[in-house]
């Protein structure tokens, strides 16, 4: 890869110095101090104290779109008034602070209506995966308690054999064309609502009141887990608004790196608009691009299932200033022959997280996007989506950083064996975050909450080191890591390699068992479209980059996106069923 090119006398400052400007008194991004669970923490003085509050900024950008979904376009008056209208229905069905409400459902503005209706109750918002089957979604209305459900037509269908098992549940809210119903405790969603494009027509009446405390409980969100049952992350309405000002920061620390000033908000300038591709039951698409969205006054383009051509119309009819999701979808966005059909020039920001991206992407973004700002970052579902962001000359300088922690939040690296020894500078380790984005516990797992919660920090199980400024360099996930013959082999490493290849679109390396060896790196990789490559190349390629014990012994090619859960993380599990384990 070619070094990037960056201004002369960058950076004006260190990241450091950055963020202690960004900090004082008297600014947005004003760094405060508040002790919470008994452990001080650095806090963004600034940001909504809950839910609630976002939501009632909605009534503040009045007739501006917010959410655009085939046909409908919801302006922000409308949606607060679906919002207050649902808020009272849930309280009418006996909705109390605390009380837990799911909603199942694809991408659609119905979803987003239930989800502040509910929070600005007090209610604890239970998204579940949309993806899941009737089994597993059985099982997280049961293990969260939940009172109301919300779901779509579909996940209805999956779910009717399995009410009867869900003792707690006591009402349930269907939409989109559903068939007629015929049990008590279920509902048409459009009874109480309408139709999206009619909502402008409810009522306008305040939210019913309720007290919340920022430290509230306010959403449980699964984890993405590929093995055993989903945990179920428990936030506060602080955690979760923390993304609102820890996005803002970012981008304002890029100005600062170059020595300039952040940009005054201009009440005149165009309505930014985001491509959501990414499931808002996952947090990032719902902490990271759905609150953020909307406390500013966004346009949020929906779809229903992430599709390239149809990203690009989207693209161009919505003069949409950010895509991204996970680095798939970015390289989709590069790579598909259509691209060139179509006007993507309002792209401003391409960004990702969620998996690790090869540094190459960075390059190739600014190639075909040149006013665009390429970025990524690193988060979980425990510490409700962003910790780190890396972009612009930063992430240019450091294409395979996933950024410095925000202002707010503080990384060390710790020795795996003991999760006490914090390691220096350049060591690889277990990756631990502490700040006050970080969930509070799993939701009735004890055990798990003291494992993975402690004093404030999270235990990540991510391998990871940190630079001497701070940088976060994800290196694998500890149970993925590979240990060949007592050799460690990060799998990223070799999937950085393979993606610099310039036939390779997709990797992934897993574990190949070797009866001997124990275990022996094994890739699956998707080719660009209309690019050759044969086994025996991709693995010269990586030879003449790395040792030969990190040589995949094998490679096989998947003739589509590789296999992912809805928060766009490869299922190794499926992939590893494709090396059987060696005949003794």
């Amino acid at each position: 890869m070619s070094e990037a090119v960056l201004p002369p006398g960058w950076p004006a400052m260190s990241i450091q110095q950055a963020h202690a400007l960004l900090g004082q008194p008297g600014l947005p991004t004003e760094i405060g101090e508040a002790t919470i669970r008994g452990v001080p923490l650095k806090v963004w003085k600034n940001q909504p104290p809950t839910l609630r509050a976002v939501a009632e900024m909605a009534k503040t950008h009045g007739d501006k779109v917010f959410l655009v979904y085939e046909d409908e376009r919801v302006t922000y008056d409308a949606f607060y008034r679906a919002v207050a209208r649902f808020a009272v229905e849930l309280q009418a069905q006996g909705v109390e602070k605390g009380d837990r409400v799911a909603v199942i459902m694809r991408n659609v503005p119905e979803w987003v209506v239930a989800f502040y209706a509910a929070a600005s109750i007090g209610a604890i918002v239970t998204p579940l995966n949309a993806w899941w089957t009737g089994p597993e979604l059985e099982y997280g209305l049961t293990d969260s308690g939940t009172k109301v459900a919300v779901m779509d037509a579909e996940r209805y269908s999956r779910m009717t054999e399995h009410f009867g098992n869900c003792p707690d549940l006591k009402h349930v809210y269907v939409s989109r064309e559903v068939d007629e119903i015929a049990h008590p405790y279920i509902s048409k969603l459009e009874e109480v609502l309408g139709a999206p494009n009619d909502w402008v027509k409810l009522p306008d009446q305040p939210i019913p009141p309720v007290e919340i405390d920022t430290d509230d409980d306010a959403t449980i969100f699964y984890t993405s887990g590929t093995t055993g049952k989903p945990k179920g992350a428990l936030a506060t309405h602080r955690a979760v608004n923390c993304n609102i000002f820890t996005a803002g920061a970012a981008g304002a620390r890029t100005f600062l790196r170059k020595g300039e000033m952040p940009p005054a908000p201009d009440p005149d300038a165009p309505q930014r608009s985001a491509l959501l591709s990414v499931p808002f039951f996952h947090v990032t698409g719902c902490f990271a691009v759905l609150n953020p969205t909307l406390a500013t006054g966004g346009k949020l383009v929906l779809m229903f299932k992430w599709e390239p051509i149809r990203a690009f119309e989207l693209i161009q009819r919505e003069k949409v200033t950010t895509a991204g999701g996970v680095p798939t979808i970015a390289w989709q966005l590069l790579e598909h022959p259509a691209r060139g059909n179509y006007d993507l020039s309002s792209l401003e920001s391409v960004s990702y997280g969620g998996a690790p991206s090869a540094p190459e992407l960075v390059r190739r973004l600014k190639e075909v996007f040149p006013k665009s700002q390429p970025g990524q970052g690193w988060g979980m579902t425990e510490t409700c989506a962003t910790v780190t962001s890396n972009s612009a000359e930063d992430y240019q300088n450091r294409p395979d950083s996933c950024g410095p922690a925000a202002a707010v939040a503080e990384l060390q690296i710790r020795d795996p064996a003991d999760g006490l020894t914090v390691l220096p500078p350049g060591s690889v380790g277990e990756l631990w975050s502490k700040g006050p984005m970080n969930a509070r516990a799993y939701w009735n797992k004890p055990e798990p909450t003291a494992q993975t919660f402690v004093d404030g920090w999270v235990r990540t199980g991510d391998l990871a080191r940190l630079d001497e400024e701070g940088f976060c360099f994800i290196i694998d996930r500890a149970k993925d890591m590979l240990i060949r013959g007592g050799e460690n082999i990060y799998c990223v490493e070799v999937e950085n390699v393979l993606y610099d290849h310039p036939a390779v679109m997709d990797a992934a390396v897993v574990a190949k068992p070797h009866r001997i060896l124990g275990e022996e790196p094994a890739a699956v990789v998707t080719l660009k479209p209309g690019h050759e490559a044969t086994e025996e190349e991709l693995r010269a390629h990586v030879a003449e980059r790395l040792a030969a014990f990190k040589v995949p012994v094998a490679v096989k090619f998947w003739h589509e996106t590789l296999p992912r859960n809805a928060n766009g993380k490869i299922l190794k599990s499926e992939l590893k069923k494709l090396f059987v384990e060696e005949p003794a």
